[in-house]
């Protein structure tokens, strides 16, 4: 059965590959990121792929999708924001930022995405291995690290706020995987997994898995500790 089916994060990496995969079986996807020209050129059938910056929506062109599927099966949160600073380097606005990409703006989509879900619906928030407690944590990430660990904390305030509406909400906390954002923020760094490989994973998830559990924070990494 075809879905209805909102990915932010899409320009490149994880969230690119998604878009990719969920195409396919007559699915309806919406495609938000800053600069989605790259999937647009791909032409997919069924996808929507519009500039939209979380941090400042266009409410106009998410309405018109709303309005036009009237429910939505899956949101997949994996727009995401990583700054490598030493803490005492990290300024308030570098917190802001990072919070405002990784927590407040997945807050407002779903308040906003929320009313269209229903019995079965599945949210997916995208975080990090170093926002679980207990986690192995590395220098430079605090402000990172410390906005997954609310993202985790919010799915799970989330899944019990809506456990009678039975919308799933769960939280993916990844290891590395090898985007732009990581090479960007650790240049030269080689993760031992790729965009491709953990979106399989994620839309596995999105499809099946997630009927498992609810209000839950998953650790995907293939490395240990």
């Amino acid at each position: 059965m075809s879905k209805n089916i909102i990915i932010t994060g899409t320009s490149s990496g994880i969230g690119f590959e998604l878009v990719k995969i969920f195409s396919k079986d007559n699915n309806r996807v919406l495609a938000l990121s800053r600069n989605n020209s790259k999937l647009r050129d791909l032409k997919l059938d069924g996808v929507d792929a519009i500039d939209f910056d979380i941090n400042n929506p266009d409410e106009v062109k998410l309405n018109e999708f709303l309005n036009s599927v009237n429910r939505i099966d899956i949101l997949i949160n994996n727009a995401g924001y990583l700054i490598n600073k030493s803490f005492e380097d990290t300024t308030l606005d570098d917190f802001q930022n990072i919070y405002s990409t990784n927590v407040f703006s997945v807050a407002m989509l779903i308040k906003r995405v929320i009313k269209y879900m229903h019995e079965g619906s599945n949210v997916i928030n995208i975080s990090s291995i170093g926002g679980v407690q207990g986690s192995v944590k590395f220098p430079g990430l605090s402000a990172y690290s410390s906005s997954k660990g609310a993202l985790n904390i919010l799915t799970e305030m989330l899944a019990e706020e809506y456990k009678d509406k039975k919308v799933h909400f769960n939280s993916l906390a990844l290891g590395s995987v090898q985007t732009k954002m990581l090479e960007k923020a650790f240049p030269g760094f080689k993760a031992s997994t790729s965009s491709e490989n953990m979106a399989k994973y994620i839309y596995n998830f999105a499809t099946e898995g997630y009927k498992l559990m609810n209000g839950k924070v998953v650790s995907i990494s293939s490395t240990t500790p």
